[in-house]
């Protein structure tokens, strides 16, 4: 099972053209072996896992497990608003060499919280590696609760942890108060990494970690050494950068930055439009503030 603790970066899915900008790619998952972050999460809402094919999703899942060589875990996104789908997902990701699934709240559908324990059963059942939960309402629409999540960490051994983005420190503690100290809380907000942390969070699959992932990897484990007044300094210092990455939304603002950097370029896939001109000024002086090179 993946050890769940420090920064695991949810990188972006670089474009071209409309087409998955393979060399990119490889790059930018180079740019994370060479920083030090914990793990790298292909394919999760970041990577614009919604907007890709089956046949494109398994691509960059394999370049990605291809790059790693087993230096990092690989976490991929994997879920649907369909359990058979999201199965089917699993099963043949699990052929590519990945580590675990991060695994979504069915979206749309609104399950119940018997559905959702039914779903992820599911998944669960399907899968040998490690499973983490994703709860994000403001995208599916429904809260997974912080007993279902104690009710699935019982009943599956493989289900390791939860990327917890409700916004609610009042959850993140429940959660940590239910759960025994082997199931990993981890941050789907960049910005509560450390008030999550701060009740019992292990680290956070992160956003900001495409940009620095170094100094995310820093906090997390300096909060963990218990180092906490040199964790929120650098807390206090990303603080600007990491709302400048969410001021449209994600990824259209990462996929910017990223494209500042030279990496790849800047276009998301329909539905979502580049970063809108009046916010671009903005953002670029957040990189240099923290003294990132743009080109």
């Amino acid at each position: 099972m993946i050890d769940l603790k420090g920064s695991f970066a949810a990188i972006i899915t670089p474009f071209k053209d409309d087409k998955i900008d393979e060399d990119a790619l490889r790059k930018i998952v180079n740019f994370q072996l060479e920083s030090g972050t914990s793990g790298i999460v292909p394919c999760g809402s970041t990577g614009e896992s919604s907007l890709l094919t089956l046949e494109e999703y398994l691509r960059v899942i394999e370049i990605v497990v291809e790059e790693v060589k087993g230096k990092l875990p690989v976490l991929c996104g994997t879920g649907t608003n369909s359990t058979s789908a999201s199965v089917n997902m699993i099963k043949r990701a699990a052929k590519l060499g990945v580590d675990g699934f991060l695994t979504i709240v069915p979206y749309y559908n609104k399950p119940t919280q018997e559905g959702m324990m039914a779903h992820f059963g599911a998944l669960a059942e399907s899968a040998e590696q490690s499973i983490v939960l994703y709860n994000i309402p403001g995208r599916t629409g429904i809260n997974m609760l912080p007993a279902t999540v104690a009710a699935l960490s019982r009943k599956y051994p493989n289900i390791i942890g939860v990327k917890e983005a409700s916004g609610n420190l009042d959850q993140a503690s429940e959660i940590a108060a239910l759960t025994d100290s082997g199931f990993s809380i981890m941050s789907g907000d960049d910005a509560l990494t450390l008030p999550i942390m701060s009740v019992g969070g292990r680290g956070v699959i992160s956003v900001t970690a495409n940009i620095l992932p170094n100094v995310m990897a820093k906090m997390c484990e300096l909060f963990a050494k218990g180092e906490v007044n040199e964790a929120q300094k650098i807390h206090l210092k990303l603080f600007p950068l990491i709302k400048a990455l969410f001021v449209q939304t994600n990824p259209i603002c990462v996929k910017y930055a990223m494209h500042l950097m030279g990496f790849c370029a800047p276009e998301p896939r329909l539905p979502l439009l580049p970063l809108s001109d009046k916010y671009k000024s903005h953002l670029k002086k957040a990189l240099l503030e923290r003294g990132i090179k743009t080109v």
